[in-house]
Formats: C-alpha cells, structure tokens, sequence
C-alpha cells in the first residue's frame, strides 16, 4: 500500500502527474464517446470549467505556469498497449467487445486538443473547441487536475509529521464511514469519485478500502484505470452532456421537446441490460415521465442526480406501477451529493420496493472536511461542461435550480418548452 504522506511530502509532479493515462478517466465518458463518435462525429462543441463555489479562488492558490505543464502533460498522453488490451478484450456489463473496432482505432490514435487558459477575477477560464468526440475527453482530467492542484496547493505548506496525522484521520474517518455502511443488509455501492478526488493516490486508497470492507456490497468504480488495476467492475452509463448537445441542435420547439428521447432511442440501439439506466432530471424529471415513450418504461432502471432523492424515486415508482411495471424488478440508482447518512436513510426508504444502488462520489473521495484549519480542504463544486454546440448555447435545468445553468432567456424558453414548474432549491454541496 502506497504511504501517501510520505509521497506527498516528497512530492515531485513528474513522478506523481495529476492525470497519468487517458484511462484515467469515468467509464461512462467512454460510452457517451463511443455513441457519439457513431452518431454526431462532425458536431462543434465548446467546454468551459464553471466554480460554483465562487469563494473558492483557484486563481489565487494554483499557479498557472504549474497548471499548464499539468494540461499539457496530458496532452501527450496515449492508450497503452495493457489499457487497449483491457478495453478490447474485457467484458463489461457482461458484454465482451463493448467498444467497436472503429472507436477503438481512433481512440488508440486520441490526443486531446488545445485549450485556452485565462484568468479572470481570481479564477480560471479554462476552455476546450472543437469535435464533439475529441473535446469530451477533457471533462475529466481536466476536474481532476484542477481539484487535485488546490490540495496541493494546501498541503504543500504542512510538514512531514503534519500529513502523516492528516492522512491518518482522513483514513480513519472513511473506514467509520465504511463501518457504518457494512451493517446494511444488501447494501450495493459504487465509486463515482472520480471528478472531484482529492487525489488520484487518494482515491486509489478509498477503492481499496471499499474492496476489502464492503466485500461483494462494492460493486465496481466510475474510474476505469482504478478497475483494470484492481481488477473490479468499471461502472458507469451515460450523462447529462448527451441531451444538453441534441437539445441545443434542435431547429424548433418540437425537436428541443424530443430531444432527451432521441438520445435514449440511440442508446437504446446499442446498449441493454443494466446499460438501459434513465437519467431523466436534465431538463426535469416529472416532464420527462409524463410524456416519455412506452417502450422506456422497459428499461432496466433510472439514476436520480438532482432534487430531492426520495421524491425523485417515489416519482420512478409510481411512474413504472402506472405503466404495469413491477417496481422491484428495477433499478434505482442514487448519485447526488451522497454520504453515508443519506445512504443509510434511502436504503432505509426503498431496500425491497426496488433494487437500489449507490454512486458515493465526492464525500468518498474528497471529505477532509474538518481535518485542517479554516477547512481548507473542504470539497467544493466545480464542473466542466458543454456550454454550446455548432455555436448554439446548452442549457441544463436539472431538478433542482441551484443546478440550472445557460442563457436566462433560454432557460426560461427550455422552462417553457418542457413544462418545468416551480422547483425547490436545493444547496449544492459538491
């Protein structure tokens, strides 16, 4: 087991680069590329890193010339033989060849494109453009590089003794978390920590942690390196970007209306099983429901990642008994800001009305809350999403407005268009 505090305080970036393999990365932005590179491979998206925590200065605390060697270090990153192996002959979601023989030969081939990089009153604006299929690779790493530069910036002016008790409290903390979720009868729990880690040592840590105390309630990682190392699941389906791109791309109101279908019609195509998973709250999910086609009432399941988590699935619940489907034979999938209390309530909820997973992100990978002073550690929200394609904007409404994000004006058009209401605002945490 790697000794973190003592990595860290020795600290060298060009043995530990932030981002070390273009598999470091979500599984499901290697599904939502491999459709795209399918279906839209020619589409003209641009993406943007947006702080919601605006008290968080990242400007001020990374230095930019560090933050440039990082971004382009990843630049120069390629597939490996081993991590092609592993995505060309591996079996995922008990389907063997889940990439193409195409994808796989472009993806073999990737180097992500430039970026821009500015600062602005004490943040970065940092951008990607161009194809659609080579710019969604940025999301991930490029969070992963930012999130892990603040730690350092903080950790970098603490002793050798100082991290070694930093990081025994920190470990501490998660197997009391691990404790506590090992009494749930049939619990199921999954890494989806990636995005905002607090590091890649650290998150690598956190898996091991889960393997060896959840034993089979730990059912694989968002993180595909982290999988092929440790030889457990990659988990992951598909995400809001994909209906925030179509959305933007239709010519009137009707297109824009069946927007969100049109995506899950593509991936009904491709994809089956427990990779048939809904994530209906992009533009809110009680509308989605009311006019979704019969045939989405047959998927396996649904993820809810905005709103009030027990609503959302009490809506999913009801939503299936009317369509004469039996809700215990469906997935339930809860990924939203989560922590063990909340966990325990929803397993609580809903352990035999459905079947009930849980995607532990942040709170899993990142929680040094309270372990060094001013909480200077504290997680925080930061995304890096498409903000428009072929120069059109995207919005996103999500269950809960604190999320929306767009143009005002067409946010209240898409409001319109899908028949949003008024929603209750909810703090986003991370």
């Amino acid at each position: 087991m790697v000794d973190i505090a003592t990595r860290v305080y020795n600290h060298k970036w060009k043995i530990d680069p932030i981002v070390r393999s273009l598999i470091d990365t979500d599984f499901y932005k290697l599904l939502m590329c491999q459709s795209v590179f399918r279906n839209r491979p020619d589409t003209h998206v641009r993406f943007s890193l947006i702080n919601r925590s605006t008290d968080i200065r990242l400007a001020d605390l990374i230095d930019e010339g560090e933050l440039r060697e990082q971004l382009d270090h990843i630049r120069t990153l390629r597939l490996t033989r081993g991590e092609s192996t592993w995505l060309r002959g591996n079996t995922f979601y008990g389907k063997r060849q889940m990439f193409r023989p195409d994808f796989m030969e472009w993806y073999e081939n990737l180097q992500l494109p430039p970026y821009s990089l500015e600062k602005r009153d004490g943040q970065y604006e940092l951008t990607f453009e161009g194809r659609w299929p080579e710019v969604m690779m940025w999301e991930i790493p490029a969070l992963a590089v930012l999130m892990e530069m603040r730690s350092r910036a903080v950790l970098e002016r603490m002793g050798k003794f100082e991290l070694q008790i930093l990081y025994a409290r920190a470990m501490t903390k998660l197997w009391e978390k691990v404790e506590r979720l090992k009494t749930l009868e049939g619990v199921k729990v999954a890494d989806f920590g990636t995005r905002r880690r607090h590091s890649f040592l650290w998150q690598d840590w956190c898996v091991e942690a889960m393997i060896e105390g959840l034993g089979r309630s730990f059912v694989g990682t968002s993180n595909c390196l982290i999988a092929m190392r440790h030889d457990i699941e990659a988990i992951g389906t598909n995400a809001h970007e994909l209906p925030m791109v179509l959305a933007a791309l239709a010519e009137t109101d009707e297109e824009l209306r069946q927007a969100p279908y049109k995506v899950l019609a593509d991936w009904h195509e491709e994809h089956d099983g427990n990779l048939r998973i809904m994530l209906p709250d992009t533009y809110g999910t009680k509308g989605f429901l009311d006019h979704a086609p019969d045939w989405l009432a047959g998927w396996t399941g649904i993820r809810i990642d905005s709103g009030d988590p027990a609503e959302g699935a009490e809506t999913a619940i009801r939503w299936w008994q009317a369509r004469g489907e039996d809700p215990t034979q469906k997935l339930i999938i809860f990924s939203d800001g989560l922590d063990v209390d909340k966990i325990i309530e929803l397993h609580a909820q809903f352990a035999g009305r459905a079947k009930i997973s849980f995607g532990w992100g942040t709170l899993l990978t990142n929680d040094f809350r309270g372990l060094v002073a001013n909480d200077a550690l504290a997680p925080f929200s930061l995304v890096c999403k498409a903000v428009s394609a072929n120069g059109r904007p995207t919005v996103k409404l999500s269950d809960n407005p604190n999320k929306a994000m767009g143009p005002a004006d067409e946010i209240e058009r898409y409001k319109r268009v899908f028949g949003v209401g008024t929603q209750e605002a909810i703090d986003v945490v991370v």
